[in-house]
């Protein structure tokens, strides 16, 4: 059973800053590549922003600029810094790592951006 486990979502002002963390073991981080999806309530599920194995970055053009992915090989966790955050970025977040035709999900963390 694949485990992805994510926190850091919550509450944040317009223009504020939230760090999500995604941990995951030790096979999945070396060759999974890992990132996040977002949902907001009647959307469909978008691509936030990705990272390989070897550390190639993809984002959304929504999110160029505000939110850095990133890898800790150390503590096998991918982070998604996000700043300047927005009302529109309200989302539930998950974690995802894939490779090939192999998907896994983590439970998901809600982030409101709201005054």
């Amino acid at each position: 059973q694949v485990q992805l486990v994510e926190s850091g979502g919550g509450l944040v002002q317009p223009g504020g800053s939230l760090r999500l963390s995604c941990a995951a073991s030790e096979r999945i981080f070396s060759i999974y590549t890992m990132g996040w999806y977002r949902q907001a309530p009647g959307k469909q599920r978008e691509l936030v922003a990705s990272i390989t194995s070897g550390g190639s970055t993809n984002y959304a053009d929504s999110v160029k600029g505000r939110f850095t992915i990133s890898r800790d090989s150390a503590k096998n966790t991918v982070y998604l810094q996000m700043n300047s955050l927005k009302p529109e970025d309200t989302a539930v977040y998950y974690c995802y790592a894939e490779f090939t035709v192999k998907w896994h999900w983590g439970q998901g963390t809600q982030v409101t951006v709201s005054s």
